[in-house]
């Protein structure tokens, strides 16, 4: 019977059954076989509905999906270029800052590499830059915001780890800085090397732009010093941003039209956070008869005949994270993986907060990973090149995240100080 149950789920899943009918056949069943009321599962789903920060995902979601519809991406580019475009690379280094910006915000990486991928990259190429270094380089950057905040990935590893999400707002700062600095770092190099064409700095472009975008500049630097700050919660910072950038799109700069637009948008964004919760759901159901049977400590118990030092075990994370951000995307990813991962690198003394930062800058790199990572696809498909030609031109920007992965890996300090420090 349990080998039929089991056939059944797999011939489902492999038949394109939705995610969460899967998670919750499992469920079921599975409470079933051990003489569990599946009640276990609404119990499990209650407790979702009642965590505090949860409202934080869909405001967070259609603050960046407004975003997304505007003009912003335009207007933070231009800021950025009269402020860095002086520079060696300087116009890559407006790509890294532009689109990390706009992935915190709006979390789902292909947002930002169709949103800002076909405003940069020909802009890229008329001042020099190799095609190939232009095409990598706004591939790379669909990913690069999801350790700043408010980072959706950031909030829902959160709200499945059990974690306090103000202090992975904290702890995804320097280690996200650091993933910028590398990349800056060679694009100065491909910039100096190839000689590209740099723009003036102008006090005055850059008081112009800044006039221009003056209303969305500001709008990080409220969430941080608010919740840094201890003047509002993660929840309220959402709030305050989603009625924020409303105002801002619709009202000032007027880019969007309040009954025409701001529906569709709501629409659109809420199926996204529609389908993560549903998910989540079921999922947490799942988790719950997971910790029952004591499935995470049998695990490390097995694993403990073969891996007895942190370290070696940060190795093995890290390659089996590689491989789940390449399968599947980042949202599943927290869901499946998460609860199963926490107890075993609890037991081996990784602090959470910290393993969160692991987690998703791993899955942050398995958007470039070969080869199903699916920033790859969506640059395909937006640039119209072969999935193989983009798998090469991103090939050294995957090794230069590959070893801030380790640092950030190996340093925990670099994830935990900032926590310590705002207390």
């Amino acid at each position: 019977m349990i080998l039929l149950i089991v056939l059944g789920i797999l011939a489902a899943a492999l038949l394109g059954a939705p995610l969460f009918t899967i998670f919750g056949v499992t469920a079921a069943t599975c409470f079933h076989l051990v003489e569990i009321d599946t009640m276990a599962i609404i119990i499990e789903m209650l407790r979702l509905i009642s965590a505090p920060a949860l409202v934080a995902i869909p405001l967070f979601t259609f603050a960046g999906y407004m975003m997304a519809e505007s003009n912003t991406p335009e207007r933070l580019v231009n800021v950025s270029q009269a402020l860095f475009g002086w520079m060696p690379g300087g116009l890559a280094i407006v790509c890294l800052l532009a689109c990390a910006f706009f992935t915190a915000f709006t979390g789902a990486s292909g947002v930002t590499i169709i949103a800002l991928g076909g405003l940069l990259f020909p802009i890229l190429h008329k001042r020099g830059y190799p095609e190939n270094f232009s095409l990598g380089i706004v591939t790379t950057c669909g990913s690069l915001g999801l350790l700043f905040p408010p980072s959706l990935p950031l909030i829902l590893y959160g709200v499945i780890a059990n974690v306090d999400i103000s202090q992975l707002f904290k702890a995804g700062v320097l280690p996200g800085i650091l993933l910028i600095v590398l990349l800056g770092a060679y694009s100065i190099y491909i910039g100096v090397k190839g000689g590209t064409k740099r723009v003036p700095f102008k006090v005055k472009e850059v008081l112009k732009t800044t006039r221009k975008a003056a209303w969305e500049v500001p709008l990080p630097f409220i969430i941080l010093i608010g919740i840094y700050g201890g003047i509002f919660t993660a929840s309220e910072a959402a709030a305050i941003c989603a009625f924020y950038v409303l105002i801002v799109e619709v009202f000032i700069y007027r880019d969007l039209h309040l009954t025409r637009d701001i529906p569709r948008i709501m629409k659109d964004s809420m199926v996204l956070v529609g389908g993560i919760l549903i998910i989540l759901a079921v999922a947490l159901g799942f988790t719950s008869y997971l910790i029952d049977e004591q499935v995470p400590m049998r695990i490390f118990e097995f694993i403990k005949q073969y891996i007895h030092s942190q370290a070696m075990f940060l190795v093995c994370l890290n390659i089996f994270l590689l491989i789940v951000g390449c399968l599947m995307d980042i949202f599943s990813a927290i869901i499946v993986v998460v609860p199963i991962i926490i107890p075993i690198a609890t037991a081996f003394g990784v602090n959470p907060v910290h393993l969160g930062i692991i987690f998703l800058t791993n899955l942050e790199i398995g958007y470039l990973t070969p080869p199903v990572g699916l920033n790859l696809f969506i640059s395909s498909y937006r640039f119209k090149k072969s999935v193989m030609h983009i798998y090469r031109v991103t090939l050294p920007f995957l090794f230069i995240l590959l070893l801030g992965l380790l640092i950030i890996t190996y340093v925990p300090q670099l994830s935990l100080y900032l926590v310590e420090v705002l207390k």
